[in-house]
Order: C-alpha cells, then sequence, then structure tokens
C-alpha cells in the first residue's frame, strides 16, 4: 500500500527585508511548501494572517510599525491552530524568551541553511515543537530573571493544582530539559505512559509543546536556573 504524503504546510512570511522575504519563498517552493503571504511589518502580519490563515508564520522579531513579538502575541490569540517561528539575527535573543512564554514553536537565526529552513517549517506544521528542550532551557535560563517585555504572556496565572503529583514530577523534569526517553528512565516508565503524561499537561495548562511547558516551569518556579536531576 502506497503511504499517503502529508500535506504540506501553507505559510507567511514576515520579515521588513524584502530580500529575506523572497530569499526564503524561493527555498520554501522550490521544496515543495506552499507560501501563501508575505508581510513587511507587523501590522500586515496580524492582518494578512488573519485573512491568509497560514499553518505556519516565519515571523522576523524586529520589525517596524508593530514589532514581531506584538505580532506573534495577536497571531497566536486570534489563531490558535497557526504555529509561529520567530526569526532573529541574534542567537539566544532575549526576544526569542519572550516569544516561546507568548506561544512561538520556536526560533530560526536568519542565516539558517535552505534544508533546515524547509525541515523546521514542516516540523512545526505538525504541530511539534521546534527547539530541543535543553536548548530551550538554556535560553529561558539565561533570560527567565533578567528584564520581562510587558507583551509577555502571564504564564505563571496558570494553575499547576490542576496537575496529579505524577504530573507535576514530569512537568518539572520536562523543565530541567529531559527528553521523553530519558523521562521515561528517570521515572522507570514506559514511553508511551510518559507520552499520556505530556499529552495531559499540556491539555490541562493550554501548552501548546514542550517549549512553553519548560517556559512555564521556570515562570511558576517550579525549577530554577542550575536546577538538574
Amino acid at each position: 500500500m502506497t503511504a499517503i504524503a502529508e500535506p504540506s504546510p501553507r505559510v507567511l512570511i514576515a520579515d521588513d527585508q524584502a530580500l529575506v522575504r523572497s530569499g526564503f519563498r524561493l527555498i520554501l517552493t522550490t521544496r515543495g511548501i506552499d507560501v501563501v503571504g508575505e508581510a513587511a511589518d507587523g501590522v500586515q502580519a496580524v492582518a494578512a494572517a488573519r485573512e491568509l490563515r497560514p499553518d505556519v508564520v516565519l515571523m522576523d522579531i524586529r520589525m517596524p510599525t508593530m514589532d514581531g513579538l506584538q505580532a506573534a502575541r495577536h497571531v497566536l490569540e486570534e489563531l490558535p491552530d497557526c504555529r509561529v517561528i520567530m526569526l532573529t539575527t541574534f542567537d539566544l535573543d532575549r526576544y526569542v524568551y519572550a516569544a516561546l512564554a507568548l506561544g512561538a514553536s520556536g526560533f530560526l537565526l536568519k542565516d539558517v541553511t535552505p534544508e533546515h529552513l524547509a525541515a523546521a517549517v514542516r516540523l512545526v506544521g505538525t504541530g511539534d515543537a521546534l527547539l530541543a528542550p535543553s536548548i530551550t532551557r538554556r535560553l529561558v535560563e539565561r533570560f527567565a530573571s533578567g528584564d520581562r517585555r510587558p507583551t509577555q504572556a502571564p504564564a505563571a496565572h496558570r494553575d499547576l493544582a490542576a496537575l496529579t503529583p505524577r504530573e507535576l514530577e514530569v512537568l518539572t523534569l520536562l523543565g530541567q530539559g529531559l527528553s521523553n526517553t530519558e523521562l521515561a528512565a528517570a521515572l522507570t516508565l514506559s514511553d508511551a505512559t510518559v507520552k499520556t503524561h505530556v499529552a495531559r499537561i499540556f491539555a490541562k495548562l493550554g501548552l501548546r509543546d514542550r517549549a512553553q511547558a519548560v517556559v512555564l516551569a521556570y515562570e511558576t518556579g517550579l525549577v530554577s536556573p542550575g536546577d538538574s536531576v
């Protein structure tokens, strides 16, 4: 039986540099990914996302009129099924931390290779997080105690009391950067059981993916910089 291919994600590119937009469009379209629109600033990005309803938005952090952080917040609030990848020229940009707290699925440097760009878009298009938990943890540890943007999501207000003791334990280990396989080993559970716990945690706390779970663990004080298993 022939396997049915996963549908290609529909992508919106938001960047104030026309050269970046055209370059990314060329990379994605030549790899079979549908680019449904472009935007030159945050206001245009929100309007285009509202009209076109893309699966994935490539969102530059630093744009005129409305920056990418504010634009991402509006898009994620209005289109909960949309995934946002933040674009930045700086590794571990402090604004990326705030974007993850808002619900962005990851970040890419603008000098990303064509293969990595296409793979990242396809990955988050399936609903997965782009960042490995350990990278997210490093990002959060660097900026969790620093200056906070006023548009940052109030992740610390989410009620952890909704979690069972086991789920709280799983979330704590997620926040420390453990993968599902590492979680299973640490808790002496099967991979399937760990996946079930993670899915329930996401559902109860309204989390999109593991990246946001790591941010939440720090925002609530469940995990502190330097904690390790």
